[in-house]
């Protein structure tokens, strides 16, 4: 029986030689994920994973509500994270600590600039996510969404890019985290009260409390994954956050609002 990677590695390569030989001409459409599952025979959260990975190369641009086009018939070059960098522990915990202080920079920018739109998005996929925390397709989805809508909150979109660009090797590293996490129900439970606490302080619009809470559910993320990044406890330390005059007085002008 062929793993879920090995069929996500089948699917794009098939995909992008039909873009790269024009059978999907630049500016077209994709069929919808439903489609393509059913044309290959495979999960649609394989079919996910394939457009990330094909939007990641710069071959299409996905947009919510109007599916996925054919962007390019050749990959773009520039900065790239590997495909296969979430399958060992290694690669794993690299990205995870780029995450660190890229969601903790977004988190506390996210408390200074959310608006009560961004709030609003925020409680309703953590209302979905406790009704689905136990259904580990729609919790990858929905686990994603909440970080991908904290980077929206920044209102700088280089965030939102980033994120996008990363969630093939995300989606991969918080479905091994929820499969783990579900044999032990205090774990998927826990992961959950971080969500909280994140939301909870970019609510405030605690700029401070947001970054520490973001990158405290990195850091146990990582712990729940049995993944080591060296170092990382002594530079956090030396790094806490100190409040500054501009910080403060920024925070407190969005508490105000």
């Amino acid at each position: 029986m062929l793993k879920s990677m090995t069929l996500t590695q089948q699917v794009a390569q098939q995909m992008t030689d039909e873009i790269r030989n024009g059978l999907y001409p630049v500016g077209a459409r994709l069929p919808s994920g439903k489609e393509l599952a059913a044309r290959f025979g495979v999960s649609q959260a394989v079919i996910r994973e394939v457009t990330e990975r094909l939007r990641s190369q710069g071959l299409i641009d996905s947009r919510q509500g109007s599916g996925c086009t054919v962007k390019a018939r050749t990959e773009a070059g520039g900065f790239r994270v590997p495909v296969a960098a979430g399958e060992d522990h290694a690669s794993l915990a690299s990205i995870y600590e780029l995450r660190l202080d890229l969601e903790g920079a977004a988190a506390a920018l996210a408390a200074v600039r959310r608006t009560e739109a961004d709030i609003a998005a925020l409680a309703a996929i953590l209302r979905s996510l406790d009704d689905k925390l136990y259904a580990p397709d729609e919790a990858v989805e929905l686990d994603i969404a909440f970080h991908v809508a904290i980077a929206k909150a920044t209102h700088n979109r280089y965030y939102v890019d980033l994120l996008q660009y990363l969630n093939l090797q995300i989606r991969r590293a918080v479905r091994t985290a929820r499969t783990h996490s579900l044999s032990l129900e205090r774990l998927t439970d826990d992961a959950q009260h971080e969500h909280l606490r994140v939301f909870e302080a970019i609510r405030a619009g605690d700029p401070l409390a947001a970054r520490a809470a973001a990158m405290a559910h990195l850091r146990c993320a990582t712990a729940r994954l049995n993944l080591s990044i060296p170092g990382r406890d002594a530079l956090s330390d030396a790094a806490a956050p100190v409040a500054t005059t501009a910080t403060t007085a920024t925070a407190k002008k969005a508490k105000a609002k």
